[in-house]
This record gives structure tokens, sequence and C-alpha cells, in this order.
């Protein structure tokens, strides 16, 4: 079974903290336990790219897009909409830089990420967590 849940954050630091709760708790009805790898992950690679929307996404946005798809197998499918054309690219960071290590964390956690352009509209972008073995 296919489930999907999407909702619109404010473009403020506080809504990494409420994307990571929903999809959380989406996840978790749709019946991915506590202990469920693909739960954890999803919400790391969903925090990080709503991390990206806020840091780098245009000041004019006032809202950010967060899609979750729960498939079938248990996999899950993360989704981060934002005005910004600008396609994300994971950039070489020193040891001593706090900040630069979200797409390489995101890489790390799934099977695949890109980006879907929205035209005028934007981008979004995307990442597949697999369930756990």
């Amino acid at each position: 079974m296919l489930r999907r849940n999407s909702f619109r954050l404010p473009r403020h630091p506080a809504s990494v903290g409420l994307a990571r709760r929903r999809v959380r708790d989406h996840l978790a009805n749709w019946g991915h336990g506590p202990d469920d790898r693909a739960l954890t992950d999803a919400v790391l690679v969903v925090s990080e790219l709503a991390t990206n929307v806020i840091r780098h996404g245009p000041l004019r946005e006032r809202e950010f897009e967060v899609a979750v798809t729960a498939l079938a197998d248990g996999s899950c499918l993360i989704e981060v909409s934002d005005e910004d054309r600008h396609e994300p690219r994971p950039r070489r960071v020193a040891e001593w830089e706090e900040h630069g290590r979200g797409l390489h964390l995101v890489e790390h956690l799934t099977t695949a990420w890109g980006v879907w352009g929205r035209g005028s509209h934007g981008k979004t972008v995307w990442a597949l967590v697999l369930a756990s073995p």
C-alpha cells in the first residue's frame, strides 16, 4: 500500500524540528516502528533537506513543502520543495568547517536522491530511503 502526506511550513528555523516530527508521526501511523531504520533515516534526511531550504532558499519565500511517501515495501520517499531553482550539490568541506555536510549525509543514508525541476516554481529535492532488511 502506498501512503503519502504533504504539508507546508514557514521558512523558519523552528520548522526543521516540526518537519522531523510530522514525518516521524506519519511514518509511525503507517506502521513504521521506533526502531525502524527507514523511519530514523527518513527523519534525518528531511531534517537535512529542510535545513538547506532555511539556510539557502530565497529570502522572499515564506513557505516550503515537505512530502513523505511510504511505499509498499516499507521504503520511504522524502520530498522537499521550494521556489529556488538552484540545484543543490555536495561540496568539499574542510574538517574544521561546521556546515556543508548535509548532502553528503543524504547520499550516505539513501539509495538515491536527486532534484526535479518545477519550472518557474523552483525545485523538489527527493530522496529514497530503503526499508530495513
